[in-house]
């Protein structure tokens, strides 16, 4: 698989098997509606794992569309926003919704801009959509300043705010900053060099630490290199420290697929990073 196809003008939507990611969520075809959007955004996070076990393996196929086709829904190694929002996007213009990609940057607007989210237009009102951000909303959000969502245990509120002259929107849990999301136009090499510098980058959050977390019915789960961490809902937090072993276990138990021998590898690196982090 190959980055070419983010190159040009074109997100190459034609790239993406959208039955069959239809198919892996178990989403029936509809009309463009708010209820449809929001029954799309719930199955999406619920099934695909948020995960950088690829970037750790040194085998990140890169975000062309094919490629993040094959990761996620084919090959079932979950991924992060490049590739989720992306996936997302490709289904909602499936069904005909009027939609924008946008980028920000994670928990300071002095940060990186290496957010991917979706922003969808139905009746003159806006909802942004945030499929790939591991601990986010799970269905779409009213793009107005004050709008609230609650999940279970947790609250989420947009705020919106200028940077330099351009709109931003701040989406808050439990009164932090997630993540900004501006308004600035992307173009599909905006995604790709996002995509190289969290990747590559040897201060980037994805080439020091496992994250993989992932959204269950009655829970939110997150994996690191040394613990798992389980938020459920009107259960409090708990916090467990892992063994090597039982991490690459927890890896695949949230849906992340591995094959013969790669089990082996992922504990070596996990066991550098454990290292590492000691030092």
């Amino acid at each position: 698989m190959l980055d070419e196809p983010l190159v040009g003008a074109s997100w190459r939507t034609d790239l993406f098997d959208v039955p069959d990611y239809l198919d892996a969520v178990g989403v029936v075809p509809g009309e463009p509606t708010l209820d449809l959007l929001g029954v799309l955004h719930s199955a999406h996070v619920h099934t695909f794992p948020f995960a950088n076990v690829d970037v750790l393996l040194g085998a990140h196929p890169g975000v062309a569309p094919d490629a993040v086709q094959d990761q996620l829904v084919r090959r079932r190694r979950g991924g992060y926003c490049f590739e989720h929002s992306q996936l997302f996007a490709a289904a909602l213009e499936h069904f005909g919704f009027t939609i924008r990609r946008n980028l920000g940057r994670v928990h300071e607007l002095t940060n990186t801009r290496t957010r991917m989210t979706v922003t969808v237009e139905i009746d003159g009102r806006r909802w942004l959509c945030d499929p790939g951000f591991g601990f986010s909303i799970t269905r779409p959000i009213a793009l107005e300043h004050g709008a609230v969502q609650v999940d279970g245990d947790r609250e989420f509120v947009l705020q919106k705010s200028v940077d330099d002259g351009t709109t931003v929107w701040a989406l808050t849990r439990g009164g932090k900053v997630e993540h900004y999301v501006d308004e600035a136009p992307v173009h599909p090499a905006d995604v790709r060099t996002g995509h190289v510098v969290t990747s590559r980058d040897p201060y980037s959050p994805f080439t020091q630490h496992l994250r993989v977390m992932r959204h269950l019915p009655d829970a939110h789960v997150t994996v690191t290199e040394g613990a798992r961490t389980v938020r459920a809902r009107g259960r409090g937090t708990e916090h467990v420290t892992l063994s090597v072993a039982d991490v690459v276990d927890a890896v695949q138990e949230l849906g992340v697929v591995l094959v013969p021998g790669e089990d082996a590898t992922l504990a070596e690196v996990l066991t550098r990073l454990r290292e590492r982090s000691h030092r």
